[in-house]
């Protein structure tokens, strides 16, 4: 159709619709070169500065428009200058689509006013190389008012290898830590079955006492590890003493007695990341000083040592022995809320209490 044969009212808003688009033109052209003239306020020692870092960095307008890229991404890039300037950011192709959601989604926020902190990206070199970048986003501001955006792209391609190596080699490290607990309860659980199932449920219940606690991940994995070695020591005691059904004498208790010192003596020589010999040296210390081998008191006792003695102290009581029939759940519960913060600890007394009276907590 001519436009002389179009109706007079779809000529008008065509003509308006050319109007805005060219008041959009013109506004767009003029953001531009109020963020070029910006740039130019500094003349040739802004470049310097620009070209001189060894970051990137990419200056783009409101509109999201490339004004300029310093030396260091056009070289390490492989794209050529007019491959980004005047470009949108959309368009770059150093920037696959998973990480230009991520740059436009941060760039949003930083226009809001919202508070940016850096984030990481990959990009895509013209030789074909992936690499990730850590971005750090700031607006740019000239004469008093918001210009555009700054982005410094920050290589650290070598520093997420070496973290993911890092955390390859400290998987190595706690599989190689778990066989090496499984092999010392397995020494364990050959010479004495009931050694070995004990040691198995008071780890159970000791990891649940710290969780109610509210300990710490750490502390907890430290807890677990001792928990499962705790009697180690008592591969030292003779099999007969450890088996003798009846009353043990004075003389095979005070031997008893010395399977933590043992214990430590055996776990001291492996490098855990948690104090677990000094732990199951510990295990059968009291707050008031009445228990072995070196008779501490109160907070002389590490805190996982004197969780690890409410768990031990409950299981014990509650299982059957060769030496004694099971005294029961109920009478394990007395034993610790009678000598709560007298020889046991009061928070791992109450955790342990709930557990049983309040969370059903039983022994696999």
């Amino acid at each position: 159709m001519r436009d002389q044969d179009k109706p007079k009212e779809q000529l008008i808003n065509e003509l308006a619709e050319l109007r805005q688009r060219v008041t959009e033109l013109e506004s767009s052209e003029s953001q531009r070169q109020r963020v070029e003239e910006a740039l130019r306020q500094n003349g040739e020692e802004l470049r310097a500065i620009l070209d001189g870092a060894r970051d990137g960095i990419v200056v783009l307008d409101l509109m999201g428009r490339v004004v300029r890229v310093n030396r260091y991404i056009r070289e390490i890039g492989g794209y050529a200058e007019d491959e980004f300037i005047g470009k949108q950011i959309d368009a770059l192709e150093m920037f696959p689509p998973p990480s230009l959601a991520k740059i436009l989604s941060a760039f949003r926020k930083l226009e809001t006013g919202q508070d940016l902190p850096p984030y990481e990206v990959e990009v895509h070199l013209k030789t074909g190389e992936r690499r990730m970048v850590e971005i750090h986003s700031s607006l740019l501001k000239g004469n008093g008012r918001v210009e555009g955006i700054v982005a410094i792209l920050r290589d650290i391609t070598e520093r997420k290898r070496a973290e993911e190596e890092l955390k390859q080699g400290f998987e190595r490290a706690r599989s190689a830590m778990k066989g090496t607990v499984e092999a010392l309860m397995s020494t364990a659980e050959r010479r004495d079955p009931y050694t070995a199932g004990h040691q198995q449920r008071v780890t159970q219940l000791a990891c649940a006492i710290a969780e109610e606690m509210g300990l710490s991940e750490d502390q907890i994995e430290g807890i677990r590890v001792a928990g499962s070695l705790h009697d180690i020591g008592k591969i030292y005691v003779p099999a007969e003493i450890l088996s003798k059904p009846g009353q043990i004498t004075d003389i095979e208790f005070n031997l008893i007695k010395i399977h933590p010192q043992v214990g430590q003596e055996i776990l001291e020589a492996v490098n855990f990341p948690w104090p677990v010999a000094e732990i199951v040296l510990q295990h059968q210390e009291r707050l008031d000083g009445s228990g072995y081998p070196a008779g501490l008191k109160g907070d002389e006792i590490l805190l996982e040592a004197r969780v690890l003695a409410v768990a031990d102290v409950v299981e014990a009581m509650s299982s059957h022995r060769p030496y004694r029939p099971t005294r029961g759940i109920d009478e394990a519960l007395k034993e610790i809320s009678q000598n709560r913060d007298i020889t046991y600890d009061s928070e791992a007394v109450d955790a342990c209490l709930r557990l049983f009276t309040e969370k059903g907590f039983a022994f696999e």
